[in-house]
């Protein structure tokens, strides 16, 4: 029997979601970033060389490292790429992501949130007890992550064009929680979606 209540935490690229995890994380949850272990995940030898021979070895820079920004860049060129470096990399952030639960578990972790831009598409959303989409106009997004990123308007809205609708998300998620105003107005959305899980 489960001792933790694991919530999942999702949404297109520039919704929003570090503000949602900032203010789980200041209510007792503890965090699990996909992100994170996406970064760990291609330090590993293997997955580093399945992404060479997918995507170019000139992706590999002098310290051995994969050059994550060009690697973005390839990836989100289309459909077919970004689904490749999934297969690549989704079954490796899984084992992890299950290493760092079983650890929280362990150490009596009680309530844990994992921000998964891509949860859906990893198959982890079926291990949630509950799931919180957010949402942002586009405008906004192709704004936040051109900024982010350090890439162009362009760029960011083809990195939109190949996540699944928020149509998705919005009947996908238990809770949807919009974000085309103020941080303060999502961190009070959130604070009340916290009272009533």
């Amino acid at each position: 029997m489960r001792t933790f209540k694991l919530v999942g935490l999702t949404g297109r690229t520039g919704s929003g979601k570090s503000i949602v995890r900032e203010v789980f994380g200041e209510n007792g949850y503890e965090i699990i970033d996909a992100d994170l272990l996406a970064r760990e995940a291609v330090k590993n030898r293997i997955v580093k060389g399945d992404i060479l021979a997918a995507f170019g070895v000139d992706l590999l820079k002098s310290d051995e490292s994969i050059d994550r920004k060009e690697l973005a860049k390839r990836a989100f060129k289309n459909d077919t790429s970004v689904k490749t470096l999934n297969s690549i990399i989704h079954p490796h952030i899984t084992q992890l992501f299950m290493n760092e639960l079983k650890k929280l578990s362990d150490n009596g972790s009680s309530l844990i949130l994992f921000d998964a831009p891509q949860l859906f598409e990893s198959g982890l959303d079926v291990i949630c007890d509950l799931i919180i989409g957010v949402y942002a106009s586009d405008e906004l997004r192709i704004k936040r992550i051109s900024e982010r990123d350090n890439i162009s308007d362009a760029a960011a809205k083809q990195r939109l064009n190949i996540q699944l609708p928020d149509s998705f998300f919005k009947e996908n998620c238990d809770y949807y929680l919009e974000n085309n105003s103020t941080a303060q107005a999502l961190k009070t959305a959130v604070r009340k979606v916290i009272s009533l899980i």
